[in-house]
């Protein structure tokens, strides 16, 4: 017999997102982790807030958004809020009823400044990493380091003079041609009006030279988790400059330890900074017209061959970020409201290769 479609709604159901969240989800074992990550950030959420005044939007709930807008490839809030209305998932993930209505789009940008000078991304991808060393799967000997360049949400054309003439500017409403042919354009002469404080730059001579933001990251070799992110202005320096100051930034140790690195990072004031902070680099030779700065007293142990092997596991989290996290193009402006996407989206990379390890033990 043929079935009809019921229209007929319940008018009473004791349903609730839970129930409709297959029990081996992996997005089950994500949310444990991230409600317990939460936990250890609620004194920082308390000094945030007043005592007094309406009740806001949970800034739990505001985070939990963010690493569902990280996994599943979504780069508008407003396109959030509006599928929130209507999938049971991600009201499950924030702790909300399947009745209830997504709040605002306009909640993150009135909720940003606040986050941003709490330094809540930094915190929270504090407490994801110390999740990963509770459960051992860190290494305190072995590093990996490496850069790349993220694309600013601003196009070529608002690469202007820093001294505005206003001869050349087309009708006002229209975007105006140019025409770049004979002119030279560097950022000490120029600077974007969409966003500052991008640069122009290229990673080799081979590529288009683009208005971007370099990324960094600090990779341990046990389990290829990111045990630093920093997001800055690009430029020639940049990565050599922020690698040292992420290693500077890990714990102290008494043994010898080693961070592995490409050929960019081949130069005799990388290799000098390194070993004074305790390290043995074990970066690529670059003999490219020149002398390499790592010698055979490094390259004849069998340590060496082992991180440049593992060194390369560094491009996994950069590829992740810009495709499954959507930062092949920024979407903010300015590198604070950047880096703390960047610091952000980096945590829930290591978020769900805790839960995979967490599985693979088990």
């Amino acid at each position: 017999m043929r079935g009809i479609p019921d229209r007929q709604l319940a008018l009473l159901s004791s349903l609730s997102t839970v129930d409709l969240i297959p029990a081996g989800h992996p997005i089950r074992r994500i949310r444990v982790v991230v409600d317990t990550v939460l936990a250890d950030l609620d004194d920082t959420f308390e000094a945030m807030y007043s005592v007094q005044g309406r009740p806001s939007v949970p800034p739990e709930m505001l985070l939990k958004a963010t690493v569902l807008m990280a996994m599943y490839s979504m780069r508008s809030e407003r396109a959030f809020c509006e599928r929130l209305n209507y999938d049971m998932l991600f009201k499950w993930f924030l702790d909300l009823p399947i009745d209830a209505a997504s709040f605002d789009a306009s909640t993150f940008s009135k909720n940003r400044r606040r986050l941003l000078d709490a330094d809540v991304a930094d915190e929270f991808f504090a407490a994801v990493v110390r999740q990963a060393k509770l459960r051992r799967y860190i290494s305190s000997d072995h590093f990996s380091v490496d850069g790349t360049l993220l694309e600013a949400w601003a196009s070529h054309k608002s690469f202007k003079p820093k001294v505005h003439d206003s001869s050349g500017d087309g009708p006002a409403g229209r975007n105006a041609d140019v025409q770049w042919h004979g002119q030279k354009r560097s950022n000490d002469t120029h600077a974007s009006t969409t966003d500052p404080e991008a640069r122009l730059y290229r990673k080799s001579n081979n590529t288009a030279a683009q208005l971007c933001y370099a990324g960094h990251l600090l990779i341990e070799h046990r389990s290829a988790l990111i045990v630093d992110a920093e997001l800055t202005t690009a430029t020639g320096y940049a990565e050599r400059d922020c690698a040292t100051e992420m290693l500077k930034r890990l714990p102290k140790h008494r043994r010898r330890r080693t961070v592995a690195g490409d050929k960019n990072y081949d130069t005799k004031g990388f290799v000098a900074d390194v070993r004074a902070a305790g390290f043995s680099p074990h970066v690529t030779q670059n003999t490219t017209n020149r002398r390499s700065a790592i010698d055979g007293r490094t390259t004849r142990h069998a340590g060496y061959d082992v991180s440049q092997r593992i060194r390369k596991r560094v491009e996994e989290p950069f590829g992740w970020v810009k495709t499954v996290g959507q930062g092949r193009k920024l979407r903010y402006i300015g590198q604070q409201r950047n880096r703390a996407w960047f610091k952000m989206t980096t945590a829930v990379y290591n978020l769900i290769r805790i839960t995979t390890l967490d599985t693979a033990t088990t």
